[in-house]
């Protein structure tokens, strides 16, 4: 996964807290991906929050992060750092209204297909659905979604009550993870030291930030990543939370792909149950933007949303399950 951030723009978290000691950590992850042991969820907790505060030395940080991207993250892991993630920020209230809110992370954009996740978040928006995108503002080489809403006036979101009246007028809001987790922002940038992504690209695309319960949607690009994230949310994410889609990601981004409907599968109190099947291979292309800039797909999406170009049916059928859900874990509730 890739990301826009400047070390410069998201600066260490300031701490005035005694430093972490995190030797007997990384003496337990550093030991190769034959000889590493896992972290219990109680002690992945205890680091990441430790290195969301800033308490973790620049030497220990970097060998956490190189030691996990080798290693690779253990359901109990990815428990933990989401345990502490969401605790390093204030949880955002719950809209009001006939749906619970659809979270759609944005921390790809496109670089060969046309990125339409602005699509799925409109179309869910003028159906009432609560839609907070959040993600970067911009990729080098890539068409982040912020850009997309941008050419369409749809700005960046700087604060709840803002976040709370676009709701209200059946529109998506755009929250950049500075905004939304500033702690981890500063640990999204680090890959521009470090030059490789660590374990806070996969949490922030499975972050659930709201008071009540959501629906997530989830992409992942790797099969290992499928492997562990089903376990996950069928074990050991908490039910109360809501609900996640997860799907095999389009570029990296949570929209269906235009032209062949990749497998959804949802999980609700912990069971999975197939959603979407994959589509067969095909030679045709579906309708799409001329240019993948945004300017043009800002165009095509406008004229799809009027009814002047055909929304391409997998993202139609996609917006029909989130819709689906979405009212259920509200009516649920």
């Amino acid at each position: 996964m890739h990301t826009n951030l400047d070390p410069q723009s998201a600066p260490r978290p300031h701490t005035d807290a005694t430093p972490f000691p995190a030797a007997r950590f990384i003496k337990e992850i550093g030991r190769g991906v034959k000889g590493a042991r896992s972290m219990t969820r109680d002690d992945a907790a205890l680091l990441y929050g430790a290195m969301l505060d800033g308490r973790v030395s620049d030497l220990e940080l970097g060998g956490i992060l190189l030691a996990m991207r080798i290693k690779g993250e253990s359901v109990d892991e990815i428990a933990g750092f989401m345990d502490a993630a969401e605790g390093a920020f204030a949880p955002l209230p719950q809209p009001p209204g006939d749906f619970a809110p659809v979270l759609i992370p944005s921390y790809n954009g496109a670089r060969k297909l046309a990125n339409l996740t602005p699509l799925l978040a409109l179309l869910l928006a003028r159906e009432g659905v609560p839609v907070l995108v959040h993600g970067v503002t911009n990729d080098p080489g890539r068409v982040a979604t912020a850009e997309i809403f941008a050419e369409m006036g749809i700005g960046p979101t700087g604060s709840t009550a803002d976040m709370l009246d676009a709701f209200a007028r059946h529109k998506p809001c755009f929250m950049p993870i500075e905004r939304l987790a500033p702690k981890l922002a500063h640990q999204l940038s680090l890959r521009r030291i470090l030059g490789v992504r660590n374990s806070t690209h996969t949490i922030v695309k499975i972050l659930q930030p709201f008071a009540g319960p959501a629906l997530r949607l989830v992409s992942y690009t790797h099969p290992e990543y499928l492997t562990m994230l089903s376990e996950y949310f069928g074990v050991a994410a908490p039910h109360a939370r809501g609900d996640a889609f997860l799907m095999r990601g389009t570029e990296g981004e949570t929209v269906a792909n235009a032209n062949r409907a990749q497998q959804i599968d949802w999980f609700h109190a912990g069971q999975r149950q197939l959603l979407v099947e994959r589509d067969a291979p095909t030679d045709e292309l579906a309708p799409a933007p001329e240019g993948r800039d945004a300017a043009a797909t800002a165009d095509w999406i406008a004229r799809a949303l009027r009814g002047e170009q055909p929304v391409p049916a997998p993202i139609a059928a996609q917006a029909a399950h989130c819709l689906q859900v979405a009212r259920a874990l509200r009516t649920n509730a």
